[in-house]
């Protein structure tokens, strides 16, 4: 059975799934989702109850094409204090057709990858066309993603970077900037999201790290971090100000994103957009270029299912 099976280590999938295809793949993800024709079942993410990881387990299907994928993994925000990435995970591929094993491959930079390509989805869909100058609160693996792959949507001109360790932040913009990327570690939070048109919070933080007060007209927010009820990277005022608030999905927001869930609770929020339904043109985000826009992403199988199909077909197609 696994003699014609794909076994793929995190460089591999690296390789394979450059920024531009990881971008595409994404784009086909909210595509689909907002067009109805994904298979996208709940999924399953359960606090630990002996110390702070968390447990996920997604499952999901793209098209008749592609078969389905599931995603089985942890959260361990402790490996941040050894330098070590808090997410690992697996991914199994299934063939469309008959449903055996197609593929095997490290979950955690699938994880990385596609996370930060939809991010840069999410700024190309919502932000203004000038906007230029990101900041990023994180300085772990998914913050150096995202400058990365937001990098490939807008013509970024600065990027201001902060974390709570110093030499974190700071060893985070020297590897940015010896790729040529205008990164600077900024000495506070609010240092550097104020006046930024781009902000990416990239944190594991149960306590806000952004705040509306700071943010500019115009600014669009980006969330990943709050993908479960206890965790809240924006404060109130983030969503209060906001024009839209839009996320990956809104019924899988509405149970684990943690200042959505909020929001809804209180009476704050009564909307939600999905992103997938702004680039299908079923709703509208940003009316005008002051409108601050908030997108709020919890991660979704359908994302894992684009990426390792597109990490497969890279795959086969090397082996030709």
């Amino acid at each position: 059975m696994t003699d014609d099976v794909l076994f793929l280590s995190g460089p591999q999938v690296t390789r394979l799934l450059d920024a531009d295809t990881a971008i595409a793949s994404q784009r086909a993800a909210f595509t689909a989702l907002g067009s109805g024709t994904a298979d996208l079942p709940a999924k399953i993410m359960h606090p630990s109850r002996f110390d702070d990881s968390v447990v996920f387990a997604y499952v999901s299907r793209l098209s008749a094409d592609s078969g389905a994928v599931a995603k089985f993994g942890s959260v361990n925000p402790g490996n941040a204090a050894a330098g070590l990435p808090t997410i690992h995970a697996v991914v199994s591929v299934l063939d469309p057709v008959t449903g055996r094993l197609a593929a095997v491959m490290d979950g955690a930079a699938v994880t990385t990858l596609r996370t930060a390509a939809a991010s840069a989805v999410a700024v190309d869909a919502l932000a203004t066309p000038d906007s230029t100058d990101l900041a990023v609160l994180g300085s772990g693996t998914q913050a150096l993603a995202h400058v990365r792959a937001i990098a490939r949507v807008r013509d970024l001109t600065s990027v201001r970077l902060w974390s709570p360790t110093p030499r974190h932040r700071a060893r985070a913009a020297e590897t940015l900037a010896e790729l040529g990327l205008p990164a600077a570690a900024a000495g506070s939070a609010e240092e550097a999201v104020s006046g930024a048109s781009l902000v990416a919070a990239c944190t594991l933080s149960t306590k806000p790290v952004v705040h509306g007060e700071w943010l500019a007209p115009g600014c669009t927010v980006v969330s990943v971090g709050s993908f479960e009820p206890t965790r809240r990277e924006v404060d109130p005022d983030v969503l209060r100000r906001s024009a839209a608030v839009v996320v990956d999905d809104p019924a899988t927001a509405a149970e684990h994103a943690g200042p959505v869930v909020d929001a809804l609770r209180t009476g704050l929020l009564t909307d939600l957009v999905g992103l997938g339904d702004v680039l299908t043109g079923r709703a509208v985000a940003r009316t005008a270029p002051g409108d601050i826009v908030y997108y709020n992403s919890v991660g979704l199988g359908i994302q894992d299912a684009a990426a390792a199909w597109a990490v497969v077909r890279a795959a086969k197609g090397e082996r030709r």
